[in-house]
């Protein structure tokens, strides 16, 4: 009988191991997947189709896909903007098709997709990265101001997915990046349109992640922190204008605090290459994301500190000036030399 009971024990098995046992194969799995992905998946000749990328992070991470010989297709508001990216790429060796195109218009946005399809036959890769950013306490934002936002970073990635999935899955598959925000995972004070529509991207994204893996289309969701892009420049403030201005790109400016604009594309192509369902742009972002989902109240509690630290109303109020029209001593200056350099390389003087 003792000799029984000793067996007995010895064949259980801890359900704790197991669980770990599990939970490792799966990791090494993802592991083996990702690897496979990585090495498997080339851009070369592929069709990327970026919105928003004729400055800034757009224009960076057309670069680095010309690079790896993507042809590209890129769409701006801006005609000018459009024509010197257009010849910058080309005179590295890029094939470029451009077109005007406001992503807030659903006709738009699906001509550039039906002209893309006419010449290429095929859309490989869709990039959501049109973007505003408005700046500003709650009391100076109107109810146009969150439409405009929604539009722009909910509707128009909406409008650009439902135009290119039939062309993804009559071709056996795709990608689709969708550049949203650390701020549409923790909302931030002085940026509540921005933030509220960056939260309806991200939900709109991790949904459809699920719902077309079985479609091959891999969708990726992005949640950058702050980016040295040049944007400030062309961002909107309102309230105490030159004031809202300098907070914001100064801390753009800042090294340790924000990522460069290159080493942000790198991340979020190689995210693309390996089809990751979702990944968190530079070390701060990570830190408050992190943060944010074991200490809530906690982050609550330092975001209303910060707070009380920015502008309060006042100023122009309602109305609405870009970074450029709000320079002040504080901007530019040294401290945000780093945003200068970046605006004057990515096209957006």
């Amino acid at each position: 009988m003792a000799t029984s009971r000793k067996v007995g024990r010895q064949k259980r098995s801890s359900p704790a191991g197991s669980v770990l046992l599990g939970a490792l194969g799966v990791g090494v799995g993802v592991a083996l997947l990702r690897y496979a992905m990585r090495t498997e998946y080339s851009f070369r000749g592929r069709v990327v189709l970026i919105t928003g990328g004729a400055r800034g992070l757009g224009l960076v991470m057309a670069r680095k896909l010309a690079g790896e010989g993507a042809k590209l297709v890129l769409c701006s508001r801006d005609s000018d903007e459009l024509g010197r990216a257009k010849r910058e790429l080309q005179q590295a060796g890029a094939e470029v098709m451009t077109y005007r195109c406001d992503v807030t218009d659903q006709d738009k946005i699906e001509s550039v997709v039906r002209q893309t399809i006419d010449v290429w036959q095929r859309i490989d890769v869709l990039i959501n990265n049109a973007g505003i950013i408005e700046v500003g306490p709650y009391e100076t934002m109107l109810l146009d101001d969150y439409r405009r936002a929604m539009d722009t970073h909910f509707w128009g990635p909406l409008y650009a997915i439902h135009a290119v999935l039939p062309h993804m899955r009559a071709h056996g598959g795709g990608r689709i990046v969708n550049i949203a925000s650390i701020g549409g995972r923790i909302s931030l004070p002085h940026l509540l349109p921005y933030s509220a529509s960056k939260f309806a991207l991200v939900g709109l994204s991790e949904g459809l992640h699920a719902e077309l893996a079985k479609d091959s289309i891999h969708v990726t969701t992005v949640t950058p922190g702050l980016m040295r892009t040049g944007s400030p420049r062309n961002a909107m403030f309102k309230g105490r204008h030159r004031a809202e201005y300098a907070w914001f790109a100064i801390a753009d400016s800042l090294p340790g605090f924000s990522i460069s604009a290159e080493a942000a594309a790198e991340q979020i192509v190689e995210a693309c290459r390996q089809a990751r369902p979702e990944i968190t742009v530079s070390l701060p972002a990570k830190t408050v994301s992190t943060l944010h989902g074991l200490f809530p109240g906690l982050t609550a509690t330092l975001l209303g500190m910060v707070n009380r630290l920015l502008p309060s109303p006042g100023g122009i109020g309602t109305h609405r000036m870009r970074g450029y029209q709000s320079e002040s001593s504080l901007a530019p200056s040294l401290l945000t030399t780093l945003t200068e350099q970046a605006a004057a390389k990515n096209n957006q003087l």
